[in-house]
């Protein structure tokens, strides 16, 4: 299962149905570049569960700014298009299954 991409025109689409994790992010950042191979074994673990996304906070600064995002890695996990939980921070993947988990 392979990463899904948000941007602003697609962000509402992308969030509105399900359990969706928003990793906001950018290419310069060490850290999100971290989590990169930790979201990718989490979209194959969660296949099916949880669609994860990656939302480029440089090429697409409106939802981010909308959602107070003033740090990153930040993901927030969405249930149905409202925020459920959020993340600041690399994160160790079982966190965020364990977060999967307990909305599915």
């Amino acid at each position: 299962m392979s990463l899904q991409v948000s941007t602003d025109s697609t962000f509402a689409d992308v969030t509105k149905t399900g359990l969706v994790l928003v990793d906001f992010w950018a290419e310069w950042c060490g850290p999100c570049q971290l989590m990169l191979p930790r979201l990718t074994e989490l979209a194959s673990s969660t296949a099916g569960k949880a669609v994860i996304a990656k939302h480029d906070v440089d090429s697409d600064p409106t939802i981010p700014s909308q959602f107070r995002i003033m740090s990153i890695p930040t993901m927030i996990l969405f249930k149905d298009g409202q925020p459920v939980e959020k993340w600041v921070g690399a994160q160790d993947v079982a966190v965020l299954d364990a977060a999967i988990a307990k909305h599915a």
